[in-house]
């Protein structure tokens, strides 16, 4: 392994070193003196403070104004002039593809609309400053840049709200569920259809026989929307000025600055984010995971790939998990395209229908559930004819909802009455969820079928292995962020 690559023993000296700069009564670790959360009085509001506001920060942040916004962080305050006329209606709308222009414009609105919040560049910083203003924390920088935030945050006894995928690698996510634990903070990963009507129905039918043994799930997306395949970096350019582009790379190696990363197509390196299947299989494999009961995988395979360079996550690729058998279920295997690819349209779909550009099918012995958008809001069994045939004998509504089907307002709620176990997607669920998306990327750049054990945090490739930590450069090593 690399010597700049992390180990769990280099996790658990963090702690000890984080935990003594902060003066946490002298602790020797963590686990003697954890951080707990401040209570919140009946009546008062949560501070909260946002860590990435130019692009989904900004839904985030706004998620929030109902409590008190006391802090807003992100490396890049400049850029174009305020968008007018038709361009600022465009920009107001804040697509996930959206323009410099329209995150600027975000940007500028989080200013608008929380004045008397503090801004800052740096996270660390940030917390460091407002350390007694704040309770809780989103997070929605880049993703390699999703675990030191969470666990300094949560370090230091807030509660965290972070964006999917929830890691970069499965150690780290491994680390912020023991934190968690350890610090009794309410955790949320942002993969909101979690929250939503459409999993809870299939989960229902599913538990009540609906759909007999189900063996086989197809997923898929049409991502990635951004470029991916790049055979090297992209020409340096002149970091425009207002960009901390250090703060940017963050734990990542030193590179230049070029448009072709900052702002939005960062998602294609290896460096700084997941590829597609990292961005989009929290959103697309979620009711799969928690309906079937999946856990952990025993073995995942590349089968197909188009496009992986040295640099940047394939053009396409098709990656197969096997699930072993959970108490009376049966096995499960479970195949993730991507890029376009999609799966063979099912013998039950109507002729006069096709498969939508992503989506899901879950095949059961009795009844195949399709859903054809991203956060299974509008499951179906096909055909439509046998949906309004078993309609009538579908079980009772008895998973609880989540009012407005709001994740934000789900955790706000956790928070306010102590019990993290009230957010769904909280890391008791979302940590085994993102190991198991992060080990369909790692199958993806190594190219190669592994095992997984769990218990061991092993697999059977060597290479492999070397993917379950990250690397971090000198400034931003674990022990350099406090």
């Amino acid at each position: 392994m690399s010597k700049n690559a992390l180990t769990r023993r280099d996790f658990v000296y963090f702690s000890t070193m984080a935990a003594a700069m902060l003066g946490l009564s002298s602790c020797v670790t963590l686990a003697k003196a954890p951080r707990k959360p401040r209570p919140i009085a009946p009546g008062a509001k949560v501070r909260f403070a946002q860590i990435g506001c130019g692009g989904k920060g900004f839904s985030d942040a706004m998620a929030h104004k109902d409590e008190e916004v006391v802090a807003l962080c992100d490396i890049d305050w400049q850029g174009p002039t305020e968008p007018r006329g038709a361009n600022a209606a465009k920009a107001a709308k804040a697509p996930k593809e959206a323009t410099k222009e329209a995150k600027v414009a975000n940007v500028k609105r989080l200013m608008t609309d929380f004045p008397n919040a503090k801004r800052y560049t740096d996270f660390r910083k940030m917390l460091i400053e407002m350390d007694d203003q704040i309770d809780a924390v989103g997070i929605a920088t880049p993703d390699h840049m999703h675990f030191l935030p969470a666990y300094m945050a949560i370090m230091m006894g807030k509660h965290v709200y972070v964006q999917k995928p929830l890691t970069q690698t499965v150690g780290e996510a491994r680390e912020l569920l023991r934190l968690a634990r350890l610090n009794g903070v309410c955790t949320q990963m942002g993969n909101q259809g979690h929250a939503g009507e459409g999993i809870r129905l299939v989960k229902e039918w599913f538990d009540a026989g609906v759909l007999g043994e189900v063996r086989e799930a197809h997923i898929w997306t049409n991502r990635p929307v951004w470029p991916q395949g790049m055979p090297e970096w992209p020409a340096a350019e002149p970091v425009p000025q207002g960009v901390a582009w250090n703060e940017f790379l963050g734990r990542a190696p030193v590179r230049t600055y070029s448009k072709e990363i900052h702002p939005f197509k960062w998602r294609g390196y290896h460096d700084y984010g997941c590829g597609a299947l990292g961005d989009m299989a929290c959103h697309l494999m979620d009711a799969a995971f928690w309906d079937l009961q999946l856990g952990a995988p025993t073995s995942v395979e590349l089968t197909e790939i188009d496009g992986l360079t040295k640099v940047a996550f394939p053009k396409s690729a098709i990656v197969t998990y096997q699930f072993p058998a959970r108490g009376k279920l049966p096995p499960v295997k479970l195949v993730w395209y991507e890029g376009g690819r999609r799966p063979e349209k099912p013998a039950q779909m109507e002729e006069t229908r096709t498969l939508a550009r992503g989506g899901q099918l879950l095949i059961g012995s009795k009844a195949t559930v399709y859903d054809g958008n991203d956060y299974c809001n509008s499951p179906r069994i096909i055909p439509e004819t046998l949906h309004q045939e078993l309609s009538a004998s579908f079980p009772p509504k008895t998973i609880p909802r989540v009012p407005e089907a709001n994740p934000h307002k789900e955790w706000i709620a956790a928070i306010r009455a102590g019990k993290p176990e009230l957010a769904g997607s909280n890391f008791e669920y979302s940590v085994p969820f993102t190991e198991m998306v992060c080990l369909g990327t790692m199958a993806i750049l190594v190219g190669k079928k592994f095992t997984w054990d769990p218990v061991a945090m092993r697999t059977s490739l060597p290479e492999a292995d070397k993917l379950l930590y990250p690397t971090y450069r000198r400034g931003w090593r674990m022990q350099d962020v406090v």
